[in-house]
């Protein structure tokens, strides 16, 4: 979402992004064009990662706990049974609970946290695997927050300006926010001529998906600065954590699934007809 850093160090680390991008992007774009279990055991993979980031965030002492339990909710979807995924969660909650240290704010704060990146995961999952055309679905969707992130990234930093947030990020700009949610709508156009659908509906969805991904980026980048960390962890050169580079597509995922689910005719307007 742009970055309000010194003009000489504002695109350091583009070539750390772009080799991270470069293994990163076609790995999802494959898990997501097969499915099913593939896409299952990658959700669960990454869920465990993004539960360790969030207990060395946090510091709760048991992060093999909420990274067992967020897998094995991802690894349950595929099996179409609610009351196993009720279970889960339920059991999950309480050992969250029981096994964290401290205040009753910190064992609050561990079942938000397995929620939170349980979601994440869970949610792409859900749009690829839902009652319509999950694989375009899902496979648009993750290109507008590619879009939206890439743009916001090269406005913010290329022209910098007033920053969005500053008491929440204070690296963000509006430049690079009002480029991203720009810059998206543009590619709605394309969206909507490979889809044959209204040109109109395409280009809100597109500015309100950017609009999620960044707000996305902006909770988590709130939740860092809350327990004092700048990334989640050091995994991906260039990005900081796996939380930090999903954190948009989260947010797209579980908004879009919800949108498609609550709003039937809104699968109509975009194309994605089961």
């Amino acid at each position: 979402m742009g970055d309000w850093t010194p003009p000489d160090s504002r695109f350091s680390q583009i070539g750390q992004r772009l080799l991270t991008a470069l293994v990163l992007i076609p790995i999802g774009l494959a898990v997501v064009w097969y499915g099913g279990w593939w896409l299952a055991i990658a959700c669960a993979v990454f869920a465990a990662i993004m539960s360790w980031e969030w207990a060395r965030m946090s510091g709760h002492p048991r992060g093999f706990l909420l990274c067992l339990m967020s897998a094995v909710f991802c690894l349950s979807l595929p099996l179409g049974l609610m009351w196993l995924q009720v279970l889960i969660g339920v059991l999950g909650a309480v050992f969250a609970f029981m096994s964290a240290v401290g205040r009753y704010q910190n064992r609050l704060t561990a079942i938000m946290g397995l929620v939170y990146v349980t979601a994440i995961a869970a949610g792409l999952w859900c749009l690829r695997e839902g009652p319509w055309d999950g694989r375009e679905a899902a496979l648009f969707f993750m290109s507008f927050v590619w879009a939206s992130d890439a743009s916001a990234y090269f406005v913010g930093r290329g022209l910098g300006g007033p920053r969005l947030i500053p008491q929440e990020s204070p690296n963000k700009t509006w430049s690079g926010a009002l480029g991203a949610i720009a810059f998206t709508s543009i590619c709605g156009i394309a969206a909507a001529d490979l889809q044959q659908s209204s040109l109109v509906v395409w280009m809100l969805a597109a500015a309100t998906l950017s609009i999620t991904a960044q707000a996305g980026d902006l909770l988590e980048s709130g939740l860092k600065r809350r327990f004092h960390v700048k990334d989640s962890s050091n995994l991906l050169p260039g990005h900081g954590g796996v939380l930090d580079r999903v954190d948009g597509l989260g947010a797209v995922a579980v908004i879009g699934s919800l949108a498609l689910w609550l709003y039937p005719p809104l699968r109509d307007a975009l194309g994605f007809l089961s």
